[in-house]
């Protein structure tokens, strides 16, 4: 029996498959948001008093009494039987990118031992899970478990259908029994609360006077990809690591530039539309589908959304790519790399602010030099990133993410603000003491009769740009295609409150001495850009002249690996930042620091160990075969009289022997243990055992191309990335 049986028995399952059925889909206007509790769906199952209570809390963030919690759970809990749910959850996300989920029973029974349902206020309001077993920075002892969740009832409830049965969702909150965060939605909403009061206290000094509640808008682009479930499971990598950490480059990948926004592939479009059926009946505004740049690789995008309520649906719609995923007979991989030699995954996260009366305010209009509210709101921004720069660099900072920041698929570590060419001369005009004007685009004419002319935007774009202007938002383009969007969210959010607050402070110095409050702002203006225009950058982010710019000649942060971003949590001016805007407490920041470290560390030994194990026992047993078998060829035709060339023998024979040489001292490097502190083990594992890791590989790697196929066991690139 070949080594490749499973490979080729792979193959042909998935090259003979019967098609999945399509069916037609229902019209959106009938299941959109059909299986969520929304406002529409209170309005219909409340009481006139209870209704107009939860509207305010949802609208406002206003307190919610008890009695009306009773009468909501008593509302919810009907309309999620008579969708056929047995089970509520208080869903919530722990300090890692995973959800997690309780599941409980709405029965009780009776004195007379009948079966009731029930489902109380108090049951809605609070759950109890264990405080201990999530990863929680030691904030939790294990002889010190309780912890709780909380609803939130700023985040619809929802139901979750599976092939198992259908689960009323409670989005929640998760906090210790002494009162800590433990989880990533109190510091996404005490963030976004720290940005409403700074912001509102600098539209009131600009002479504002009805000011709605400002909240936060998110809208993330999720990368992604799809390969066979029979590939998959021949791979011990992708099923325990999410990644290949062998393979060699196939002959094609994505050189010819083919894939990107080409037709999509029959099987995923069914795929895709079974998916958007899934989210929209979840109330989840998928917008946009489309192939990405490499082979096998995809984008879904939603329509924007207040950020907490896009949190909450980004998790779901990670959710929701996976098992629908399996239903196809895909694996989805979230995984930022999966793949060596292609592009790896990304989430583009689309960030504004704004409310009811002012709009949105990071929306310059046609003339942004006359604009003074964004202005100042898009100043912040930039002094936010200027300052924090490390901590947005800290918050996406993971072991797989650090494998695409820098490598000319994925923005440079580096964070600097692109504006486009009509924003960055009017802060420039402001910081040179010039009188505010605007460039507009003009409209864009190709001299063809049939084209209409259009109005072309005052900037181009710039994907090597981190934290990019693209219109009314800022695209935060170095986030992972894993990593939950509550963290970079916070970051920005808080940042934004903190630079808000300086700003409202230096407007109180100059309104006094200034004819009105615009002259005022510009003053403030032009010393926000003197301290801080060193971070705004419109050229090339991959160049290696920029590279050494920033760092020498600006005095930006370059920080290539989360071993050297993660210590900026310990930051002075980070510890700072968190408690003086009520964002998270010195304890609550530290135990950050604690978790994302230990989840880097195990995600490196994670792969280390699955390095040795499958050059031992898969790559090399195979080398060592076709070893045998050149031998043995050789030996007959020299019986024969015929001279065989040995240099493939050889070089099989040197490769192997390389590969279990590197592969010993990675087995040695593994069993070191001994490290004065967290940041000193995290940069050895990010420097000796990813060395090490990546030297087995390039043994292994040559190994694939000189093993006869017959022997190689692992489903190969050529085939997992274009196979499907």
């Amino acid at each position: 029996m070949s080594r490749n049986q499973a490979r080729v028995q792979a193959i042909s399952q998935i090259t003979n498959r019967t098609p999945k059925a399509v069916t037609m889909p229902e019209p959106l206007s009938k299941i959109w948001a059909s299986d969520v509790f929304n406002i529409a769906k209170m309005e219909q199952c409340l009481s006139k008093n209870a209704f107009k209570a939860m509207k305010k809390t949802v609208q406002t963030g206003a307190p919610l009494d008890p009695a009306t919690a009773d009468v909501v759970a008593a509302a919810m809990k009907d309309w999620a039987l008579s969708k056929g749910v047995k089970f509520f959850s208080h869903i919530f996300y722990p300090m890692t990118n995973a959800t997690a989920e309780k599941h409980d029973g709405f029965i009780i029974t009776n004195s007379d031992g009948h079966a009731i349902t029930e489902f109380t206020g108090s049951l809605l309001i609070k759950g109890e899970p264990d405080g201990s077993s999530f990863p929680n920075g030691s904030l939790r002892m294990t002889n010190a478990a309780r912890g709780y969740t909380a609803w939130d009832p700023t985040s619809p409830a929802y139901i979750m259908h599976t092939e198992n049965g259908s689960t009323l969702m409670i989005p929640s909150v998760f906090m210790s029994w002494t009162g800590e965060a433990l989880d990533k939605k109190i510091p996404l909403l005490r963030s976004n609360s720290a940005m409403d009061k700074a912001g509102q206290r600098v539209l009131s000094l600009m002479g504002e006077t009805e000011i709605a509640t400002l909240n936060s808008s998110c809208g993330a682009e999720q990368e992604y990809f799809l390969i066979d479930a029979n590939f998959a499971a021949s791979r011990p990598d992708l099923t325990l690591a999410g990644r290949t950490l062998f393979g060699a480059s196939p002959a094609k990948g994505q050189q010819f530039d083919d894939h990107y926004f080409a037709a999509i592939p029959e099987r995923v479009q069914v795929f895709m539309q079974d998916l958007e059926d899934k989210l929209y009946k979840l109330g989840i505004p998928a917008k946009t589908h489309h192939n990405e740049v490499a082979p096998g690789q995809f984008e879904i995008a939603p329509y924007y959304e207040a950020a907490n309520i896009a949190s909450d649906h980004q998790q779901m719609m990670m959710t929701l790519l996976k098992l629908t995923a399996k239903r196809h007979g895909f694996v989805c991989l979230l995984h930022e790399k999966p793949f060596a030699g292609v592009n790896g995954s990304g989430k583009h996260v689309n960030w504004s602010v704004g409310n009811g009366t002012q709009g949105n305010l990071l929306d310059p209009g046609s003339t942004p030099h006359d604009n003074i509210n964004f202005l100042l709101f898009c100043g912040a921004v930039i002094r936010g990133v200027h300052l924090y720069g490390p901590l947005l660099r800290a918050v996406i900072a993971s072991a797989s993410n650090d494998h695409r920041l820098g490598a000319n698929e994925a923005p440079p570590a580096i964070l600097s603000v692109y504006l486009g060419d009509q924003l960055e001369g009017v802060f420039n005009d402001i910081k040179e003491g010039k009188l505010l004007k605007s460039e507009l685009g003009g409209l864009m004419d190709l001299g063809l009769n049939q084209i209409l002319k259009f109005e072309r935007d005052p900037g181009d774009r710039n994907r090597t740009s981190p934290f990019a202007f693209t219109g009314n938002r800022f695209e935060f383009r170095a986030v992972g295609s894993s990593a939950s969007v509550s963290g970079p969210l916070v970051a920005m959010n808080t940042m934004l409150a903190d630079s808000l607050n300086w700003i409202a402070d230096q407007l109180e110095v100059e309104l006094p001495s200034s004819a009105n409050a615009a002259e005022a702002a510009i003053k403030v203006l032009k010393k926000l850009m003197e301290q801080h225009s060193n971070v705004v950058f419109g050229g090339d982010g991959y160049s290696e002249e920029w590279h050494r710019a920033a760092v020498e000649d600006r005095g930006l942060k370059n920080l290539p690996t989360t071993a050297d971003a993660l210590p900026y949590l310990r930051d002075e001016a980070i510890v700072k930042l968190f408690s003086s805007t009520g964002v998270l407490t010195p304890v609550e920041l530290e135990s950050r620091f604690e978790v994302y470290s230990e989840q880097y560390l195990l995600a490196i030994e994670v792969e280390a160990k699955l390095v040795v194990d499958m050059a031992s026992t898969s790559i090399y047993p195979a080398a060592v075969e076709y070893l045998s078998q050149l031998g043995s060829t050789s030996s007959s035709l020299t019986a024969m009289g015929i001279s065989l060339d040995s240099s493939v023998a050889n070089a099989v024979a040197s490769e192997a022997n390389a590969m279990m040489a590197a592969v010993a001292k990675l087995s040695e490097a593994l069993a070191v243990h001994d490290f004065a502190s967290t940041e000193e083990h995290m940069q050895y594992a990010a420097g000796t055992l990813r060395s090490l890791m990546l030297e087995v590989r390039g043994h292994a790697d040559a190994l694939e191309g000189l093993v006869a196929d017959d022997l190689w066991a692992l489903p190969k690139y050529s085939e997992m990335l274009f196979i499907r």
